[in-house]
């Protein structure tokens, strides 16, 4: 039996990179998982994968989408029992540069995205008495970052969120936790094409290269199982020691 057998889990941005990796995991381990994306292929996307996957197209930073999915996905696959908020965007410029549209539209999906999600689901795991929210933060939410203050800015509110979620949460046997991944993956593609970016964040990390999306997979199966009964309010940091090297 897999470490996840009977559960529904919902997992954003799951069209690619990170997301996709999961959601591959998830099922592997016996969950049924409702894959989540902005673009309308993702139902194609679920479909070609075959059972145990199923694709909704959904806008995190919009709160009647997320309402819609979350109803939608009970009545599809039954009630949610983990969420990982892992949709994301990068617009990146220098902090005097930066448009209000590159700040609102990362800030939205990021941080936005993630509380609107994580309150959608939450009377679901109320009722169900269990729950694991997993919440994708970065390094540059712990340390800043040059270049992209509305991504740092984001991933440091879902640092915050997560705890105070894990806080309010706890007493209804919802577990929420957080990951910090380093991956290849299309959304990083143009920062590992900037070869002044690349030199100076692998200088500070102790595994000298990117971690592929099924090296981070592992760590979010465990987040979403009953081994974390014990574990709530944390950030896993799974990127190859970028945290510690400063």
């Amino acid at each position: 039996m897999g470490k996840l057998e009977g559960r529904v889990a919902v997992v954003t941005g799951a069209g690619q990179g990170i997301g996709l990796a999961v959601a591959k995991a998830y099922v592997a381990e016996g969950a049924k998982v409702a894959m989540v994306d902005k673009r309308p292929e993702i139902v194609d996307i679920a479909a070609e994968l075959g059972e145990g996957f199923r694709g909704y197209v959904c806008d995190v930073s919009q709160r009647a989408d997320v309402e819609s999915l979350a109803h939608d996905v009970q009545l599809d696959l039954g009630p949610i029992g983990v969420l990982v908020n892992n949709a994301g965007i990068t617009r990146p410029a220098m902090l005097w540069k930066m448009t209000d549209e590159q700040w609102d539209s990362v800030i939205n999906v990021h941080l936005k995205g993630t509380w609107l999600c994580t309150q959608t689901v939450i009377p679901q795991m109320r009722e169900a008495g269990w729950g694991r929210i997993i919440n994708v933060t970065s390094s540059a939410g712990i340390n800043g970052t040059i270049g992209q203050a509305n991504y740092a800015s984001a991933k440091g509110g879902i640092l915050a969120l997560t705890r105070s979620a894990a806080r309010e949460l706890a007493g209804f046997g919802i577990i929420v936790n957080a990951i910090a991944p380093a991956a290849a993956t299309p959304m990083t593609e143009k920062i590992r094409t900037d070869e002044r970016f690349v030199e100076t964040y692998l200088e500070r990390m102790m595994i000298k290269r990117w971690a592929e999306p099924e090296e981070i997979a592992p760590t979010f199966v465990f987040l979403a199982s009953e081994d974390t009964s014990y574990m709530t309010g944390q950030v896993l940091s799974v990127d190859g020691g970028s945290v510690v090297v400063r």
